[in-house]
């Protein structure tokens, strides 16, 4: 029998999720965006993983496909290790229920037409979740967890601040009684004081209700606030992963530590120091560089990095930590080159 505690409640293999490029005076197909192009990983019940990277690099991309948003053209999403991609229709609406998303601009994921008890009220009732004398009751506890006053129910969206809004975007989320929830940067378009506001809440709902989360994020503060790993992604791949902790304190790969360099520094004197910021942008997706996808930026960048595209390792990182780069992961004599 099969030990539930050891198995991932959503596990990612080789994901592939590519996009088509129109072109020519007669519309054909001239390539593919490779948003996500090859990523594997596993989140355990109860965990949050924290995503990070710049934007494009695929993030959002992947916590759209976890919640079914989007299709895979390769690779492989389990959930309680069943295939999603092979389950049937019955199946399936059981599942959706527990995969629920939070998104970035919480006012466009909001019917501005209805007001919020009719928002949150219709899915509880399709799903079956509560019935028609139980519903208002239902939506008011949930009010009550996310921080909302009870005579919000007939108000519309337009009539909330960003950060009600947001709480009422979870509180639609929590009304499936979902085990797994994507927050898509949640708090980047909030003001600071309203943001630790929004993490403190996630936090407490995962704790109290053992939530299992992906937590998308810009800012790197945020995200190991509220992660117990992080995932590093680059131009579709991850480049590091491990314990937040760890990577916080002990960055392996050059574009983790040129990530964590760019974050504003309060003290003057730490501002005063020379920091190596990275140069450029992020590069094609249609035509990802040969090798190491971050060699063109990258001012450790060897002859290897160019020929063969590096594997996620922690030969050399250790401790559950996996950094995908030649230079770092090769023998120096003991010492790392970066």
């Amino acid at each position: 029998m099969k030990d539930s505690r050891n198995t991932p409640l959503i596990q990612v293999e080789d994901l592939k999720m590519y996009y088509p490029v129109k072109g020519g005076i007669i519309s054909h197909t001239t390539g593919f965006i490779r948003a996500v192009d090859g990523i594997s990983f596993s989140i355990m019940e109860g965990e949050t993983l924290g995503l990070v990277g710049e934007s494009g690099c695929g993030k959002s991309t992947i916590g759209r496909g976890l919640v079914g948003l989007e299709k895979p053209v390769g690779g492989r999403i389990l959930y309680e290790g069943k295939d999603l991609s092979l389950l049937g229709r019955r199946d399936m609406k059981r599942i959706r229920t527990q995969l629920q998303m939070v998104f970035q601009d919480p006012y466009s994921s909001l019917n501005p037409r209805k007001h919020i008890f009719e928002i949150l009220a219709q899915p509880m009732l399709y799903h079956r979740i509560s019935t028609k004398g139980t519903v208002e009751k239902d939506i008011l506890k949930i009010l009550d967890m996310v921080g909302l006053s009870r005579n919000v129910l007939g108000r519309y969206p337009h009539e909330f601040s960003g950060g009600q809004r947001q709480r009422i975007g979870i509180a639609k989320a929590l009304s499936l009684n979902p085990r797994f929830i994507v927050c898509d940067e949640p708090v980047s378009a909030l003001d600071v004081s309203i943001q630790a506001q929004i993490l403190n809440l996630l936090k407490s709902l995962q704790k109290e209700l053992n939530l299992t989360l992906l937590f998308v994020g810009h800012g790197l503060g945020a995200v190991n606030y509220v992660s117990s790993r992080v995932a590093v992604m680059y131009l579709g791949k991850i480049v590091e992963m491990g314990e937040a902790k760890e990577i916080f304190n002990h960055p392996v790969h050059p574009y983790t530590k040129a990530l964590l360099d760019a974050v504003p520094v309060p003290d003057p004197e730490e501002k005063q120091k020379k920091r190596d910021l990275l140069q450029g942008e992020i590069g094609d997706s249609v035509h990802p560089p040969e090798g190491c996808r971050f060699h063109l930026r990258c001012p450790y960048a060897a002859d290897m990095c160019r020929q063969k595209e590096p594997e996620l390792t922690g030969e050399k990182a250790g401790n559950g930590h996996y950094a995908a780069c030649p230079i770092v992961m090769q023998d120096k004599g003991g010492q790392d080159i970066v």
